[in-house]
C-alpha cells in the first residue's frame, strides 16, 4: 500500500471549476479527496485532522488564504500546504514559503507540478507523524519512572557522572547506579548516548544548579 492508497488531499477553493479538477486529478492519482469552498468549511470537516496536504487557494472570496495559513501552522493539527493564485506576486510568494508552503503554484497549475507538490507534502506529513509517534512512544516510557529515576534522567542528560548525581541527591552512588540501570530498563535505551538523545527530544535535561547546595 502506497502514500497515495491512503493519504488524504484537502482543497480550499471558492473556484467550483477548480475544486472539481482537482478532484478529478487527485482521485485518479489514487488519493482520498475532500474540497471546500473555504476556511470555515475545512475547519468543519472532523476528518479534515487527518489530512496530509491543504491545497489553498490564496485569494479566497471571504477569506485571505494566507491569514488560514498562518492560523493553521500556529494549530495543534499543522499540515503541509500547497498554495495556489491566479494573481500571485513575489511578496505573496515570500510570506507563503517562510510561513512553510510546500510550493507557491500559480494558476493554471501544471498537473505534473501539482502532482509532484502533492507527493513531497505526502512524505513530509508522513515523516511528520512519524516523528511524532516516537516522541508519543517516548513520553509514555517516561512517565513509567518513578520521581526519582526522573531527576537522575536530567541529571545524567546534563553530563553528571554517578558520584557528581550521588552528591546533588544525597544518596549513595550505588543508589544512583540501580536508579540508571532501572531508568535505561524502561525507557527502552541501548546505551548512554542513546538515553542522553531521548532526554533532549523529551526536553527533561535538569539544570545542575537546581541541586547546587552552598
Amino acid at each position: 500500500m502506497t502514500a497515495a492508497d491512503t493519504a488524504l488531499i484537502c482543497v480550499v477553493d471558492d473556484d467550483l471549476d477548480v475544486r472539481e479538477s482537482l478532484d478529478n486529478l487527485l482521485r485518479a492519482s489514487g488519493y482520498r479527496v475532500q474540497t471546500f469552498a473555504g476556511p470555515d468549511e475545512f475547519l468543519a470537516c472532523d476528518e479534515a485532522d487527518t489530512a496530509a496536504c491543504l491545497v489553498l487557494d490564496v485569494r479566497l472570496k471571504d477569506a485571505n488564504g494566507l491569514d488560514f495559513q498562518d492560523a493553521l501552522a500556529e494549530s495543534d493539527s499543522p499540515v503541509s500546504v500547497i498554495l495556489m493564485s491566479g494573481h500571485g506576486d513575489i511578496p505573496m510568494t515570500v510570506r507563503g514559503m517562510r510561513a512553510g508552503a510546500i510550493t507557491f503554484l500559480p494558476k493554471p497549475f501544471e498537473e505534473e507540478a501539482m502532482l509532484t507538490a502533492i507527493g513531497e507534502a505526502v512524505e513530509r506529513d508522513r515523516t511528520r507523524r512519524a516523528e511524532r509517534q516516537a516522541v508519543a512512544t517516548l513520553r509514555a516510557r517516561f512517565e513509567t519512572l518513578t520521581p526519582r529515576e526522573r531527576d537522575v534522567l536530567g541529571l545524567v542528560a546534563a553530563g553528571l557522572m554517578n558520584k557528581q548525581i550521588a552528591g546533588r541527591l544525597e544518596v549513595s552512588e550505588i543508589t544512583i547506579k540501580i536508579h540508571r540501570g532501572n531508568l535505561m530498563r524502561k525507557m527502552e535505551a541501548e546505551s548512554l548516548a542513546d538515553l542522553v538523545r531521548m532526554a533532549e527530544t523529551l526536553g527533561v535535561r535538569e539544570p545542575i544548579s537546581r541541586y547546587h547546595r552552598d
